[in-house]
Parts: C-alpha cells; sequence; structure tokens
C-alpha cells in the first residue's frame, strides 16, 4: 500500500507543465535541507529521479549531519544525494563542483528564536543568500529560487487580495521584525545580483506550508491542532485567534517551487498560497475541531506573559496568486484535504 506522501510525488511526476526532463542530467544545490521544505524538495527531485532516469545529482546543505541522517535514513548514503555541512550565518560556502540549479531554503524560523536570538537569525538570512547568490553567479545557474514568506507583507489590512506589490506596515521597534525585515531584504539582494550580475533568481513568497511530509518535531500551530484533534483534546488558542491565515499543501508548495526553475521570471517574486485556504487561525482551530475529533474544542487560554513566545502581530492578508497561477500552477489541496493527508502522514511516521 502507497504512503499519502508516494501518492503526493506520484501526482507530481505526472503534472502538467512541469517540464522535468529539462532537469536531465543536472545538479541541484538545496539549503536548509533538513527542514519542511528542503527535506520535502529532496524526497521529490530523488522520486522523479527514480521514475524518469534524469541523472540528477543534489548537494544537500545542513547543519547537523545526524538530523540528516535521521530524515533521510536510507537515502543518506545514496550516492545522488551529496551532503554539505555549513552554518550558512557564518561559513562562506565553496563546493567543488558548480551546480545548474540553486533552492535556497535555510532559514531560522522558530519564533522563540527570533525573539531571543535576532541578530544570530539575521545573519542566516542575509549572509546565507549572499553566499548562494555569490555561487548562482559564478556558476551562472540557470535559476535560483529564494525561498520566502508571507511574512514579508507584514501588517496588511486593506480588505483586498494582496499582489506581489502591495507590502504593509513592519514595526522596527520589534525584534520580531527581524525575520519580515530580513526577508525583504534578502529580496531586494536577490534582485540586485540579476540587475547588476544577470544572475537568473527569482522569489517564492511561501504561505504557511504543511501536509504530509511535516517533520517529528514541527510545533506550529497547525501541527498543534492536528495533535489536539488526534488525542480528542481541546484546541487551546494562545491568542484571539484573528488573524487572517494563508495555506497551502506541502506538494503544492513544492510544485510550484519546481515550476519558477523552469519558468520564473528572473527578479520576480510569486506569492504561493491556495486563497481558497483563507481563514482565521479561529476559524481554522473550528474546522480541525469539527472535521477529526469527536470531542475537541477550541479554548481560548491567553498567558499573562503572550508576547515572549513572539508571536506574529495579527494581520488582515489575502494573498493573490495571480501571477503564479498565470505561469501555469494549480494548487490541489484544500484546507480539509491538507489536514487528512497530514494526519494520515502523522498517525503512521
Amino acid at each position: 500500500m502507497k504512503s499519502v506522501l508516494e501518492e503526493d510525488f506520484q501526482i507530481l511526476a505526472q503534472t502538467k507543465g512541469l517540464e522535468f526532463e529539462k532537469f536531465r542530467n543536472k545538479k541541484f544545490l538545496i539549503t536548509g535541507a533538513t527542514g519542511l521544505i528542503g527535506s520535502l524538495l529532496i524526497r521529490s527531485l530523488m522520486y522523479l529521479d527514480d521514475n524518469k532516469k534524469l541523472g540528477i545529482k543534489i548537494f544537500a546543505v545542513v547543519r547537523n549531519l545526524d538530523k540528516a541522517a535521521g530524515i533521510f535514513q536510507e537515502q543518506f548514503s545514496d550516492e545522488r544525494l551529496v551532503f554539505v555541512k555549513a552554518d550558512l550565518g557564518k561559513d562562506n560556502l565553496k563546493l567543488n563542483e558548480k551546480v545548474d540549479y540553486i533552492i535556497h531554503a535555510a532559514a531560522v524560523t522558530t519564533s522563540k528564536i527570533l525573539i531571543e536570538k535576532p541578530v544570530e537569525a539575521m545573519e542566516t538570512a542575509l549572509q546565507g543568500t549572499k553566499s548562494m547568490l555569490e555561487i548562482a553567479r559564478a556558476d551562472k545557474v540557470q535559476k535560483m529560487v529564494y525561498v520566502s514568506s508571507m511574512e514579508i507583507y507584514g501588517q496588511v489590512n486593506s480588505g483586498k487580495k494582496a499582489s506581489e506589490s502591495d507590502l504593509g506596515y513592519v514595526d522596527l521597534a520589534n525584534v520580531r521584525s527581524g525575520y519580515p525585515e530580513s526577508k525583504r531584504l534578502c529580496e531586494l539582494m536577490c534582485n540586485a545580483y540579476a540587475s547588476e550580475y544577470g544572475v537568473e533568481v527569482v522569489s517564492a513568497r511561501l504561505a504557511q506550508t504543511f501536509g504530509a511530509g511535516i517533520l517529528p518535531n514541527e510545533n506550529r500551530v497547525f501541527a498543534q491542532f492536528a495533535r489536539s484533534a488526534m488525542k480528542n483534546e481541546d484546541i487551546v488558542l494562545h491568542t484571539q485567534g484573528k488573524s487572517e491565515g494563508n495555506y497551502v499543501y506541502t506538494m503544492d508548495a513544492i510544485s510550484a517551487i519546481l515550476l519558477l526553475l523552469l519558468k520564473g521570471k528572473s527578479g520576480e517574486a510569486y506569492n504561493v498560497s491556495n486563497p481558497e485556504n483563507h481563514v482565521t487561525i479561529k476559524e481554522m482551530a473550528q474546522l480541525v475541531a469539527d472535521n477529526f475529533s469527536d470531542k475537541s474544542k477550541v479554548i481560548i487560554d491567553i498567558p499573562e506573559d503572550a508576547k515572549k513566545f513572539g508571536y506574529a502581530p495579527d494581520t488582515k492578508l489575502w494573498l493573490d496568486n495571480t501571477k503564479l497561477v498565470e505561469l501555469g500552477w494549480t494548487p490541489n489541496n484544500d484546507l480539509i484535504e491538507s489536514y487528512r493527508k497530514m494526519i494520515l502522514w502523522m498517525k503512521n511516521n
């Protein structure tokens, strides 16, 4: 019996408009290889290589080789997959071979760390991105995708869907803002390299991404909601849950990134989101309770020291994915299907 992730890989391999033949005999450099996006990109490319015999080679940048071995298991020793240990906040990464494609997915995303070590988090973002752009420049890569975030928009309360040019307010007095502000600067750095050096680079502004393939230590709200429902426990919110969330299923996000490698316009940014998956945090919690539990209720319990958790400010952001759809991308999974697949994955892994 196929796992839910294997079924996703099979769907990806059959996606119209993704010309995987262009990846034949190409070399990929992927950072953040032990994160959700990086690990799924690697697994997806290796599945494609298994089924289409493309002759792909992948250089996977990690900080912890033991963690990588635990995530990739039998694939860890696969000759197609070469792990490169580096701290992108400090190390100036250099490879002995030229690469054709770069996907820069490494970033500090844990809210607690963004609050407690904002300097280090920003250093990782800025130094890591510059290092990747220098490799892209030297190797004349066919395309680099910088994995950005919807948080780049800051606080947008216009009431309409936000296109890639509709940036909002970021509070520079809040050290948590180091995350969206460094994402903005990294995108600008990508555009500068495209303009000055002709580097082929695009930015993928990912909505909150979840589904099959999430890692065991995942602790963002979507995973917390799922675990509570699986245990028939109440889903507890530590905010009023008024912030409007934008979500995209894991494999839909992967297909978008691969499409941008093939068709993205250099110097441009693209929203990666499913507009149908737009709800408030409280509404999403209620959706999970109603559809995946017999007993769970949604409870609001705001601690007195809530600020120390580093929650992002409430926003009414609603991402417009028109620009990506015009390249040929179609998201296939709504919220209920995303949760169904993720919960099935969590139960079996």
